[in-house]
């Protein structure tokens, strides 16, 4: 099996032709963006394919009512599916639905997506269906046919804690997924300030101890590949000075040292020279 890493373009200023040129540079394999980018221009998906870098759609289903909700999923993944992209990464619906807003949407959308052939994570998101681990597992066990994009930093947010007693839980998500988003959250927040520093270690070696769960589960599932986006954000996600709004650290080089360190993480489990 191999990781693919896929760079975020959330946080990083244009002009997109040098940005996309650089994570190229870097080793990056793909970016993940929002369709939106995509949606006025044609240049980025042909120098996407000049650079040879794959794309990870990112779509966020938007409505008042759960029906606008699956209409905006059908049409958004309509058009990312012209992009041919290796995965799709989904914010589903709202917290604020309820389990039968939440069945009807998660019927429907899955047919979609089968319909379709597009492969879909759908993303362990605050603010979103799938916004904590108990009402995750409910659908997991109700709809055998979801994959997920695990990003537990907005659990350990949502829980306040490193969800020591919830491993079960985790381990069920690892099964089925399809895509990480690798930041890592702290009981105060989804993204600590840096996680190269020490006072973050804890946080640091629970979430790569939950990686590891989600590669040797897709490795036993037979993957020939694993994804894998350093989703570190910007300011507001990114602690600031507050005498004078700089941020803390700089995102390109935590994204960059999460990233390189998972790919020789993987190395060390799998097997493979190191860079």
């Amino acid at each position: 099996m191999e990781l693919k890493l896929i760079r975020q373009l959330w946080g990083i200023d244009k002009p997109w032709h040098r940005v996309l040129e650089r994570i190229s540079e870097h080793g990056f394999d793909g970016v993940e963006v929002a369709l939106s980018l995509f949606e006025n221009s044609d240049e980025y998906p042909d120098l996407m394919a000049r650079l040879n870098l794959t794309c990870v759609p990112m779509i966020f289903t938007e409505g008042t009512t759960v029906q606008e909700h699956i209409g905006s999923f059908r049409s958004q993944l309509e058009a990312a599916s012209s992009l041919n992209p290796m995965v799709v990464t989904c914010h589903d619906g709202r917290d604020w639905f309820d389990e039968s807003d939440s069945d009807r949407y998660f019927s429907e959308v899955l047919a979609i997506e089968n319909d379709l052939g597009v492969p879909v994570a759908h993303e362990t998101h605050r603010g979103r269906i799938l916004y904590n681990p108990w009402t995750t597992r409910r659908l997991l066990e109700k709809f055998p046919s979801i994959r997920l994009c695990c990003d537990f930093s907005h659990w350990v947010c949502v829980c306040e804690r490193l969800l020591a007693d919830q491993e079960a839980i985790i381990q069920e998500c690892a099964d089925r997924a399809l895509h990480i988003h690798a930041r890592v959250g702290y009981a105060e927040g989804p993204q600590v300030p840096d996680p190269r520093v020490a006072q973050y270690s804890e946080e640091l070696a629970a979430h790569e101890r939950w990686w590891d769960l989600i590669w040797r589960s897709q490795k036993r599932r037979g993957f020939a590949f694993t994804t894998l986006t350093p989703e570190f954000g910007p300011p507001p996600y990114m602690q600031t000075n507050p005498a004078n709004g700089e941020a803390l650290s700089d995102l390109w080089e935590v994204s960059n040292w999460i990233a390189f360190r998972q790919k020789d993480r993987f190395r060390d489990i799998f097997g493979g020279p190191h860079e």
